[in-house]
């Protein structure tokens, strides 16, 4: 009669730990699983509510799992072509309503995205949760409805310039040579006023074709000045109201499944939550008195 071996304590420590690393690399791929089946069954509910075929663009702050490496997102190429990919496989009665949550990213993918989303024959909804600032702002601009929640804002499209691992605004590259004199500056400065006039008048002709049939030719030219040249700095929040205020069709009120969605897009990472509270009312008092500080 041959007895098993029994494992040793070695070897279930080293069961142990292969099982955790296992469980480790896993959990998060569970995790991602469940949270993207969640967001697809919201967008479905989303669609069947406003009759239009929904395609969502979040950028979030991403954190790497094992070691907390903070990534930032951006409008990139690759952003382009699925959105571009999206609204072409959409029929042409369909309207589309685009989530947008973004800091901005390249004008070359925020502009084409513009234009294949204004192309789009049936109507078209931009949803504005939190912030689409900058290139977001532009993608905006081509929907025949912009709808934002009544505190989330857009931002100037000031084109940026980069030089010597500096990013500056192109507007007042050009106010700069203007105030020192043509005579008075360097080649070097010269050709950044070049190019500087060059992407604002880009921009301006772009601005102008996004939202010319929403708000007419003078209104159009005006909207592209204002957030073209300068008038703002490139991260101020512009509001409902002053969007308004220009003539562009803003609606502030948003499905309750927007707001559900945008939950199911965390900040990755384990940390500390900067702002915390307890959802729902206060709980009430059987006293009724309020509470008043300690002296």
């Amino acid at each position: 009669m041959v007895l098993e071996q029994m494992p040793s304590f070695a070897d279930l420590i080293w069961l142990a730990f292969f099982l955790w690393l296992f469980l480790t690399f896993l959990t998060p791929q569970m995790r991602y699983r469940a949270l993207q089946a969640a967001r697809l069954e919201l967008i479905r509910r989303l669609e069947e509510k406003l009759g239009a075929k929904v395609i969502t663009m979040i950028h979030r702050e991403e954190r790497i799992t094992l070691f907390g490496i903070p990534i930032y997102r951006f409008i990139t190429i690759e952003d382009s072509e699925a959105v571009i990919r999206a609204i072409r496989s959409t029929p042409p009665d369909v309207p589309i309503a685009l989530i947008l949550h973004t800091p901005g990213g390249l004008v070359l993918a925020a502009s084409q995205i513009a234009r294949a989303l204004k192309r789009h024959p049936a109507k078209k909804i931009v949803i504005v949760p939190h912030y689409a600032m900058s290139g977001g702002t532009l993608i905006a601009l081509a929907a025949d409805e912009i709808w934002m929640d009544r505190n989330a804002v857009l931002g100037p499209l000031d084109p940026q310039i980069v030089f010597e691992n500096k990013t500056l605004p192109a507007p007042s590259i050009l106010r700069a040579v203007e105030m020192k004199g043509i005579d008075k500056v360097g080649d070097e400065m010269l050709v950044l006023a070049d190019i500087a006039k060059k992407a604002v008048e880009q921009m301006k002709k772009l601005v102008y074709e996004l939202v010319v049939d929403k708000v007419g030719p003078e209104k159009a030219k005006e909207i592209a000045e204002r957030l073209v040249m300068g008038y703002y700095t490139h991260d101020y929040p512009i509001t409902v109201d002053e969007l308004r205020s220009m003539g562009l069709p803003v609606k502030d009120e948003l499905p309750d499944e927007v707001y559900e969605l945008m939950e199911l897009y965390p900040q990755e990472g384990i940390r500390r939550p900067a702002v915390e509270y307890v959802p729902g009312l206060p709980q009430h008092r059987p006293s009724g008195r309020a509470v008043s500080p300690r002296r």
